[in-house]
């Protein structure tokens, strides 16, 4: 018998299958019905079902900013949960947040949004965001609590009046890694290489790594840079393939596809880089880096440096700053094999100790636990 049924909701399969399978595949096998609701991407839903997860596809336009879209999108929502009826619901993302905060309230179906990084909505000053805020204020005033991956988004909504400072839970351990699936790697030899993983989109920082290998390659042409996320088209700030296409025959950078398992990629590399200006929630591709035992070279920016203790196990480098970047990898660059792998297991620790996905998944269970009996 079902211990409960439960409603996981993100904006892409993709999202739902890598950053939360730990969690959704720890509750199905306590004995809950898990249900994803995620646009269908005949890949990752067929991945999830596999985990013994019932998938249902939901058309959800992330950039979108149609009324009447908008509108259709929160009614698809209440018509799965009047239909599924699920015992609780986790939202993640601005807009299963928001329509799905909505549908879930006007229920009266308990639920938890978890905000996984604030993109365009805290960077923008203009309509959009000021409607998007309402809309959150609107689907939050029907939580119990709010949940964050780090102190400075938190601290946004109280400003912004979105939540009362008591409502909000910061998550310290980000969305959490299954630290068991990493292990720890040396680095050997003399080659040195830097891996990007991620969305390929300007505000990553992928543009910025381009120019900072374009500085670099004069001086290091034996060094590689490579890139490794899908080309996200349907994004404003997607990068178009014909530019990664250009960067690559220039000979600053390579392209290595995409993947739903970077840990090949992270062990045949020296460091792996994300120079984001991006608000990340914490991102999952630095974590994994240092779980391997990587040094880590990200931006002094929410979500990215609470990863990364500067001089020790990586490097900051300035938000949107190709030479800062550039200096950061010349240090690696130029260090023994010794250092860097002191560097990596620092990392490590830090990983093991901060962002274990074991912690996140109590905090998961106690609150699953305050309202089924």
């Amino acid at each position: 018998m079902s211990k409960g049924k439960i409603l996981f909701s993100g904006n892409t399969a993709w999202s739902m299958y890598n950053f939360r399978r730990q969690v959704i595949s720890h509750f199905i096998k306590e004995g809950y019905d898990a249900v994803v609701v995620a646009p269908n991407d005949n890949v990752h839903n067929k991945k999830l079902e596999e985990i013994g997860a019932k998938f249902i596809n939901i058309e959800l336009d992330r950039k979108g900013t149609n009324p009447i879209g908008e509108l259709k999108l929160f009614f698809r929502f209440r018509k799965i949960i009047k239909s599924e009826k699920p015992d609780y619901c986790f939202f993640y993302t601005i807009k299963p947040n928001i329509y799905g905060g909505l549908a879930a309230g006007l229920t009266k179906t308990n639920f938890t949004p978890i905000t996984t990084g604030l993109g365009f909505i805290f960077n923008n000053k203009g309509m959009v965001s000021k409607i998007s805020k309402s809309l959150y204020k609107a689907a939050f005033s029907f939580a119990d609590n709010v949940w964050f991956l780090n102190d400075q988004d938190k601290k946004d909504f109280v400003e912004s009046k979105i939540i009362k400072e008591e409502k909000g839970f910061v998550l310290k351990a980000g969305e959490g890694l299954d630290i068991n699936r990493f292990h720890l790697t040396e680095i050997t030899g003399d080659k040195r290489s830097f891996l990007l993983s991620a969305r390929m989109l300007y505000e990553k920082g992928v543009g910025i790594f381009e120019e900072a290998a374009r500085i670099l390659k004069p001086q290091y042409p034996n060094v590689e840079f490579n890139l490794l996320g899908f080309i996200d088209k349907g994004n404003p700030e997607g990068i178009p393939e014909e530019t990664i296409n250009q960067w690559v025959k220039e000979g600053n950078v390579n392209y290595l596809g995409k993947t739903d398992d970077v840990r090949p990629f992270i062990e045949q590399s020296t460091c792996v880089v994300l120079p984001s200006y991006y608000r990340e929630g914490v991102p999952f591709s630095i974590l994994e880096g240092a779980a391997c035992g990587r040094p880590i070279i990200t931006t002094d920016n929410t979500g990215c440096r609470e990863v990364v203790n500067d001089g020790v196990s990586g490097y900051l480098c300035k938000k949107k700053d190709a030479q800062s970047l550039a200096k950061a990898m010349e240090k690696i660059i130029n260090s023994d094999n010794e250092t860097l792998n002191k560097m990596g297991k620092a990392g490590r620790e830090k990983v093991e100790n901060e962002f274990n996905v074991n912690d996140v998944i109590e905090i998961y269970k106690q609150e699953i636990k305050k309202h089924l009996k």
